[in-house]
């Protein structure tokens, strides 16, 4: 098995597609509508289906918002620089809700932002994971 894609249901689908592709970079991979089901898919991420999880975007007509609840945490992408990508997301109109730095506890680098329905989207420096480091480690002293 492996993790094909997660789903989000969004208020506006133009606005969705804005923040994901032209702010967070990802690709519009395929997007369809079903006027019997009144609703449209459009599928984003930053690879091909085949080989990497994407991100379902559900518009359903006629329903402009949505109340996202208590159980829903984040969506997390990993970045090679969260200092520069925190300043691009800014210049572009993203909104970053929890600037780069330490997680409390722990030596992993994040940053939060959150789309235009609310969602949050965690943001991790690459390299700064600990299991990323303890796996770094281990393979450095065996």
């Amino acid at each position: 098995m492996r993790l094909l894609h997660t789903m989000l249901r969004v208020n506006n689908l133009d606005e969705s597609l804005k923040f994901y592709c032209d702010i967070l970079g990802m690709k519009l991979l395929r997007q369809k509508d079903y006027p019997n089901g009144e609703f449209t898919l459009a599928f984003v991420g930053y690879g091909d289906e085949a080989d990497t999880a994407v991100i379902e975007l559900t518009y359903n007509w006629g329903v402009s918002q949505y109340e996202i609840g208590n159980a829903y945490g984040h969506i997390a992408l990993g970045v090679d620089n969260i200092y520069d990508t925190c300043e691009k997301i800014k210049a572009k109109g993203g909104k970053v809700t929890r600037e780069p730095g330490p997680m409390k506890h722990g030596s992993t680098v994040i940053a939060f932002v959150e789309d235009p329905n609310g969602y949050k989207i965690e943001l991790i420096q690459l390299g700064t994971q600990g299991s990323v480091q303890k796996q770094q480690t281990a393979a450095v002293s065996h």
